[in-house]
């Protein structure tokens, strides 16, 4: 799926988004997303208030599956901006892409098994899919931690996530770390599917942000593009917190889904305000979320060693981008 915004010469920003939205001509923009309420709200936003065309940017928005298939993209030039779950942020922690803007708080994921599985001791030795370096990979290794268990006592089975679907639809693996709105999808074939560990269960230890990021050479070559994104990503989440109904009905009609089903999506969503990116960015409270998330990382075998958050969190950026 490729939607693209017109374009038009300019023009002026909102409180919301600083002053960087004056353009003496438009730029083209490649910015991808995930099909779902926290990968599409602040685009849908974007398109419908005619904020792009405001900062003077023609946008084109080609759908992903996945958080790791956009980091790809942005190092071989396909993108200039994308979406990423908590899963993937162990990708810009290595270097490979930056972190422009925080989004949401994340509590869609799951690990989920066949009925007469319920607990992470019974999946020992069965088939457990996951779409490998995502939020489902990310909340199976903690649930795994927490059992006292590892990757190690399951089989695990890499998949992408529609045949995840499908594979948990007709019984060929026995569990999966998914997410949703995809379960709602394979509850509908196994209603008695069972949820065996979720976000909520590690909230006191770990935050599950989700992100928008840009390509290295983007954020040291082009700051204008850079800070005319940011405006309109910050107008849009400005709007998206108060304008929920609206959001969610913008979201459904971008990605052609039911708006029921989209509400259902953004019920495991904590959407944050601008006030509450702003704040949680200026006070470190983000950078905490990125250091306890790297830490995991390290743990998990993701990364090397703990990186500091200021090397992959441009938050001075989305800070000026509001000045």
């Amino acid at each position: 799926m490729t939607l693209a915004a017109c374009s038009s010469d300019g023009g002026s920003s909102t409180d919301a988004g600083g002053d960087g939205g004056s353009a003496e001509e438009t730029i083209q923009v490649d910015f991808g997303y995930i099909p779902d309420f926290n990968g599409t709200s602040l685009l849908a936003i974007a398109e419908d208030q005619g904020m792009w065309e405001e900062h003077g940017i023609e946008i084109n928005t080609p759908s992903f599956t996945n958080g790791p298939l956009q980091i790809q993209a942005l190092g071989t030039g396909d993108l200039d901006f994308g979406y990423i779950g908590p899963g993937a942020f162990w990708l810009p922690a290595s270097g490979q892409a930056k972190i422009v803007a925080m989004n949401t708080l994340g509590q869609a994921d799951r690990v989920v098994a066949q009925p007469g599985i319920e607990s992470m001791e019974d999946l020992r030795g069965k088939k457990v899919a996951i779409p490998e370096g995502t939020s489902g990979d990310m909340i199976l290794t903690l649930a795994l931690q927490e059992a006292g268990m590892t990757k190690d006592d399951i089989e695990v089975v890499p998949m992408e996530p529609a045949a995840i679907v499908a594979a948990l639809s007709s019984g060929q693996v026995d569990g999966a770390g998914f997410w949703y709105p995809a379960l709602a999808t394979v509850k509908e074939q196994v209603p008695d599917l069972v949820e065996i560990a979720s976000n909520k269960d590690f909230e006191d230890t770990m935050a599950f942000p989700t992100a928008f990021v840009a390509s290295n050479d983007l954020v040291a070559e082009d700051p204008e593009m850079v800070q005319r994104v940011l405006a309109v990503l910050r107008e849009a989440i400005a709007y998206r917190a108060d304008n929920m109904d609206d959001a969610v009905a913008l979201t459904a009609e971008y990605n052609d889904l039911a708006v029921e089903a989209v509400e259902g999506d953004a019920a495991n969503v904590e959407i944050l305000s601008l006030e509450d990116i702003d704040s949680m960015t200026e006070d470190g409270t983000v950078n905490d979320w990125l250091t306890v998330m790297g830490d995991y990382f390290v743990d998990a075998g993701k990364l090397e060693s703990p990186v500091d958050p200021s090397e992959y969190y441009t938050g001075d950026l989305f800070l000026e981008a509001g000045e």
